[in-house]
């Protein structure tokens, strides 16, 4: 087979003779590996080559796109887009970037860690001794605990090669490295359930031991849990459950979702829209985190850009068609989506991390719990993903643990809190200093001002 360059380039080039103005080969391949464990023994194994490219062209101002598994039928993809050009509207924001040479946000593949040497042929016996880890490690940690559900691991490598017509050639490899399991804890006929995830670009930085045995914690930690009086008190939210909520706000930072009007920080750039305490930054170039990447999804270099700082909305997250629908210059943050991956390009975060605004504003996570006098210490959410990311507004379950006097006094279940993004985060008071990445969003521990909590 042709190497990844050459058939890129061939595809471009034929698409070009075939009436395309402009047009682009995205081509990703990847080795997977997910194993399972039940009872110290291998569940379930699922092993995976793949290998996909996409076709993006632009003719008479018009878009066309086709995607295939097989180098084969690439003269069929280059018809089916060329085709589907015919019968798209004209848009005149499409277009597909140039190279950024000399640009300040160029930084070097190797400082960014985001390919394992190590670990990216790791064999399936030893990936298997790291997944058994996890189980082990819950099961150690209290007699209490009875039961794992989907202990796995999950060990990727792959690369990423896109080729344009307007100069853009880059490609690099990538590892990925994640393991999360579900505990059952169970006494005097009651039982509860903790979760825990940790993932990487290098397998050295996953502690499947920690995985198992903070998934066990949380287990424990709510047996004998009760039901709370309907109440209005401060509230804090676990980094796992913060990084929940500002998942679901994260879409209204795309400009595609503002052009659309399915943002509730439209219109709102120079505003302060959440609590000055904090900003929010997205980052494609953090060392070893999951979105990082050199390059983004149509081969524009990634950078740092900060979205609120100090409550205020600065700017939102562009690929090249909302940047020129904008008048304003890509920010790196073009992914795609669809299958394997592989779809047409739309405008999102990276790595979306919430921080201080000040760094001496950082909180001992044990000072936050001492300085509640009365209030719920939240460690799961349920149904975040129900809330309405256009309005913001939100009715979810809850659980975890009643605070008096700055001690936790007991563990909490079926209590539900009401209100609205904006509003949740404008009510930040204080940040813990256990900031953790779940996936490619990134939190600490918040303590919010007063919240509707209901039973």
């Amino acid at each position: 087979m042709k190497t990844n360059r050459e058939f890129a380039s061939n595809l471009v080039g034929l698409a070009l003779r075939n009436g395309a103005e402009q047009a682009e080969a995205y081509i990703k391949s990847s080795r997977n590996l997910s194993l399972e464990v039940k009872n110290q023994e291998l569940d379930a194994v699922e092993s995976s080559l793949s290998f996909g490219y996409s076709l993006r062209v632009i003719r008479n101002g018009k878009l066309g796109f086709s995607y295939s598994t097989s180098t084969d039928e690439s003269e069929s993809v280059i018809k089916s887009a060329i085709e589907a050009a015919k019968w798209a509207d004209a848009d005149e924001y499409l277009d597909m970037p140039r190279v950024a040479r000399g640009s300040p946000q160029a930084t070097e593949y190797g400082s960014l860690e985001v390919f394992d040497g190590k670990g990216w042929d790791i064999k399936e016996d030893e990936a298997v001794k790291h997944v058994l880890i996890i189980e082990k490690a819950a099961n150690d940690f209290d007699k209490r605990i009875k039961k794992t559900r989907k202990a796995t691991g999950a060990f990727s490598s792959g690369e990423i090669f896109i080729l344009n017509s307007k100069g853009i050639d880059i490609s690099y490899p990538y590892t990925k490295f994640t393991a999360q399991v579900m505990t059952v804890a169970e006494e005097n006929g009651e039982s509860q359930m903790g979760w825990d995830f940790n993932g990487s670009r290098l397998l050295q930085d996953v502690s499947f031991e920690d995985v198992g045995r903070n998934a066990a914690k949380r287990a424990v930690q709510m047996l004998g849990a009760k039901r709370i009086n309907t109440v209005k008190a401060p509230i804090i939210l676990d980094n796992s459950v913060a990084s929940e909520f500002l998942g679901i706000f994260a879409s209204s930072f795309s400009a595609e979702s503002v052009q659309k009007g399915r943002s509730l920080l439209k219109d709102k750039i120079g505003q302060r829209v959440i609590s000055p305490k904090v900003n929010l930054i997205d980052s494609g170039i953090i060392p070893r985190r999951l979105g990082t990447r050199p390059f983004d999804d149509e081969g524009v270099l990634t950078s740092e850009k900060v979205l609120i700082k100090e409550g205020e909305l600065m700017g939102f997250l562009h690929n090249t068609y909302t940047a020129k629908k904008e008048g304003a210059h890509s920010t790196g943050n073009a992914v795609r989506g669809g299958n394997e991956k592989m779809g047409l390009p739309s405008a999102g975060i990276l790595n979306l991390y919430l921080k201080t605004s000040s760094e001496s504003d950082v909180i001992p996570f044990n000072t936050l719990i001492a300085s509640m006098d009365k209030g719920l210490y939240i460690t799961e959410a349920m149904g975040v993903h129900t809330a309405n990311p256009i309005t913001g507004e939100f009715s979810i379950g809850v659980s975890g643990l009643w605070i008096e006097n700055g001690i936790i006094r007991f563990p909490v279940k079926e209590a539900v809190i009401s209100g609205d993004m904006l509003g949740l985060f404008e009510r930040i008071e204080a940040v813990g200093d256990d900031m953790r990445f779940y996936g490619n969003i990134g939190t600490p521990s918040l303590l919010i001002g007063p919240t509707d909590i209901s039973a």
